[in-house]
């Protein structure tokens, strides 16, 4: 069950982080958009750091592992 809630806060992390990104798309006030990115951040990086606790070390190595398989992937991409 740990391990349950920590891979869904790992995904809602991304999620808010997501979300941000699209805010600009919406019809809202710059002040809008300027709450809703403050509240996003601030839920996505307390959802990140809990996912990460619950989660373990374990997982931090293995995401590490991804992480840099894939910047060594896209540095093969731009350096051709």
């Amino acid at each position: 069950m740990k391990r349950t809630i920590g891979y869904i806060l790992f995904i809602l992390s991304w999620l808010a982080w997501g979300i941000i990104a699209l805010l600009p798309f919406f019809e809202l006030t710059m002040g809008q958009i300027a709450s809703f990115t403050a509240v996003l951040l601030i839920i996505g990086e307390v959802t990140f750091w809990l996912s990460i606790l619950l989660l373990g070390k374990e997982f931090i190595v293995k995401t590490k592992i991804i992480f840099r398989k894939i910047k060594e992937y896209l540095l093969k991409l731009i350096t051709r």
